[in-house]
């Protein structure tokens, strides 16, 4: 069976790519540098991955995470996987700034939303792309 993507994910991000076993999505928030990495599996829990995919991720995790912190300067990292919404296993990792219009509040309750231009996403892609030298998935 295909791997499929949530639609709640699909709908609310944009694909920025693949790496290893998983895809790369970026929230269409631009008041914050938003990941959402997705492994490719049928379980919703991070524990229930195998080893070797767990591993992987928590890898991914670490990149991502340090690829947000330095190339946007931002004041602080956080991760999440909670599926309380979405039950595909996903990890969100977001970048936040002191003062940005969630802090020091959740993003999840910020109701302040701007979707990027063209012009952010694709210099976004480009960045990632370059970090990371990932392919789009189709």
């Amino acid at each position: 069976m295909a791997f499929e993507l949530d639609p709640r994910l699909a709908g609310s991000s944009i694909e920025l790519g693949r790496l290893g076993r998983s895809r790369v999505l970026l929230k269409n928030n631009a008041h914050f540098i938003w990941l959402i990495l997705v492994p490719e599996t049928a379980v919703t829990e991070l524990h229930e991955l195998p080893a070797e995919q767990f591993d992987e991720v928590c890898y991914l995790t670490r990149q991502l995470s340090i690829w947000v912190k330095d190339a946007f300067h931002v004041d602080k990292i956080n991760v999440a996987a909670i599926g309380n919404i979405v039950n595909q296993l996903h990890i969100h990792i977001v970048g936040r700034n002191r003062g940005d219009v969630a802090w020091p509040g959740t993003v999840w309750a910020c109701n302040e939303k701007r979707p990027f231009s063209d012009a952010e996403l694709l210099d976004l892609q480009t960045r990632f792309t370059l970090a990371f030298n990932s392919t789009r998935s189709s």
